[in-house]
């Protein structure tokens, strides 16, 4: 992620908010008001590419719907959030699976058994539970996925005939994995990779999650998979492929839509953004980080050409 931009007066302001002792949402009884429409909406983005993407998105389809909109970047989930319950922050992209386990620890403890899974039907179910009382709205998700994902070198799938991770269990090929530290006790990773598929996961190398060094490792040989994400636009670079994880290891993070219901939970905002589900897919998303982190395009240009050529705004 990049790092926290120059704090604006308008972030030392959510900072603030953030740190005062009040009590939770979650404890001040039912939500009961009506939705809110607001027409003047603060988007709200986690500071880097895939989140200034769609925050850029946001604003130009919420603008196309007659909306005016201004966009902040605050890279602390810890922050943004009370401020979106706030409504200093009206609308952010989230992923399903990561919110609602961030709001479930938030109200049951660091301890607490994890609510998302690979399920995104559970998943959601479980996420609108957790933020209705807080007083946000959680849209509809997309087609679009970033999941942690597992690649290998090009020439070694096809030498073994990979695919799946399935594949790559039932081979028995022994696999010196590169990702992070907590790679080794993750049930995403090393142990759903042995617990699930099979894998000979014989060591993790710590390099990190789709670091450049990590796919270089992989590249090289020296490692036989890397930790990576479904969306990393880099992996041709490299000469890697991702392995499909075709039986659903991974949790459901789909790109969702959260908003302060008070000031945009209306009808409006939710078609506006509702247009996206239709055409963002993973693919398209990995394309356009691409763009951003490899061409050096900004956000705000990628966002709008693509939006262009899918028709969803005008040039």
């Amino acid at each position: 992620m990049r790092p926290l931009p120059a704090l604006s007066a308008l972030l030392v302001l959510l900072l603030a908010s953030a740190c005062t002792t009040g009590p939770a949402l979650e404890d001040r009884g039912g939500v009961t008001a009506p939705p809110g429409d607001s027409k003047h909406l603060t988007i709200g983005s986690a500071g880097f590419t895939e989140s200034d993407l769609l925050a850029q998105m946001y604003a130009a389809l919420l603008g196309r719907a007659g909306y005016s909109t201004k966009i902040i970047s605050v890279s602390n989930r810890e922050i943004y959030e009370p401020a979106l319950e706030s409504g200093q922050i009206d609308v952010v992209p989230e992923y399903a699976a990561t919110f609602a386990d961030w709001l479930n620890a938030r109200k049951n403890g660091a301890d607490a058994a994890p609510v998302g899974s690979p399920d995104l039907a559970a998943t959601m179910r479980a996420l609108r539970v957790l933020a209705e009382p807080r007083g946000l709205t959680v849209l509809d998700p997309g087609r679009a996925v970033d999941q942690n994902a597992f690649a290998v070198a090009a020439p070694y799938a096809a030498k073994h005939r990979l695919k799946t991770l399935s594949d790559l269990g039932r081979s028995g090929l022994p696999v010196r994995l590169a990702a992070g530290d907590e790679c080794v006790q993750r049930p995403y990773c090393a142990p759903g990779l042995r617990k699930t598929y099979g894998i000979r996961v014989t060591a993790v190398d710590p390099k990190g999650v789709g670091t450049t060094q990590a796919k270089r490792a992989v590249q090289k040989g020296q490692d036989q998979m890397v930790l990576t994400t479904t969306t990393d636009a880099t992996l041709d670079a490299f000469g890697l492929v991702l392995l499909a994880d075709d039986k659903h290891l991974q949790n459901a993070d789909y790109l969702v839509p959260v908003v302060n219901r008070s000031r945009a939970g209306g009808e409006g905002v939710r078609k506006a953004l509702g247009k996206l589900n239709t055409v963002l897919t993973t693919a398209d998303l990995a394309r356009l980080d691409e763009r951003v982190d490899s061409w050096r395009r900004l956000p705000e240009d990628v966002a709008r050409a693509y939006l262009e050529s899918k028709k969803l705004i005008r040039p």
